[in-house]
């Protein structure tokens, strides 16, 4: 078990042989640690914390109190195989958090950078989530599902399986999406788009021009009378030189479940 000099491990706590723990990494106490994980720089595994299977934990995580890293899927096909989870740098996973590795061999579950998983939030098997993404309370990714970066999940909010939720958008509380919800808009209810992040937006440092062409593509696309094609045609014209527009549009493009409509009027 290869052990850096400065990590500091409380005497309760279960660590296996294949573990690798980096420098400066605290565990505490009853924390358990089974199986071939490896655990980056300066991480803070907390009192009760689990982190199991081929897990890959980089620099400058904290794992809090029962929250479980790295188990084995939740999915009726899976039997046993070799699979990962890949976590990056700066991640907080707050009490009961749970995190489930890939279901196939070579297939993995991936967090990246400086995201914020709240209590008792979920990810599930083979999903990819992107950097600076915020899972409040008991909000649930299902399996193989993508969160971009810097979106934001409310609280007991739900992603269905295999949805892609773009960069900077918002799913609101009790809500859930079982289609994909492009970048930069807001989600309600059940699959009911209200209109444009712009809070968001703002927060993620995005200009004022890029806002306002992003409100006017919502526009086109959402309340114009036009066919779907028509209607990215048009913005993509009009539009064209604004590169948070162009991302928009080609989220749209490539959605392979279909984006949610707008049935409840709003300002954006």
């Amino acid at each position: 078990m290869p052990v850096a000099t400065t990590a500091r491990i409380h005497p309760t706590a279960v660590i296996s042989p294949e573990a690798e723990i980096g420098e400066g990494v605290q565990i505490g106490p009853f924390a358990v640690i089974d199986g071939p994980v490896k655990i980056g720089e300066n991480c803070e595994i907390k009192s009760g914390a689990r982190l199991t299977g081929h897990l890959t934990l980089g620099k400058g995580n904290t794992v809090y109190t029962g929250a479980c890293l790295g188990e084995a899927p939740q999915h009726l096909k899976y039997e046993g195989e070799i699979t990962n989870t890949i976590i990056g740098n700066n991640n907080v996973f707050r009490e009961g958090v749970t995190v489930h590795r890939g279901t196939k061999e070579g297939i993995a579950t991936r967090i990246g950078n400086n995201n914020f998983f709240m209590v008792n939030s979920h990810v599930a098997h083979d999903c990819k989530v992107g950097n600076n993404c915020i899972l409040v309370n008991g909000s649930l990714v299902g399996g193989h599902a993508t969160i971009q970066d810097g979106a934001f999940l409310s609280g007991n909010s739900a992603v269905h399986q295999f949805c892609k939720v773009g960069r900077l958008a918002l799913v609101a509380g009790v809500s859930a999406t079982t289609t994909d919800l492009p970048p930069f808009l807001i989600c309600r209810n059940f699959n009911i788009i209200v209109g444009v992040n712009v809070i968001g937006m703002r927060r993620g440092g995005i200009s004022n021009k890029s806002i306002d062409g992003v409100r006017r593509a919502y526009h086109i696309i959402y309340r114009e009378d036009l066919l779907l094609p028509q209607s990215l045609a048009l913005t993509e014209k009009e539009l064209g030189d604004i590169s948070e527009v162009m991302e928009f549009t080609s989220f749209i493009r490539g959605s392979t479940r279909g984006i949610s409509l707008e049935t409840e009027r709003t300002a954006a």
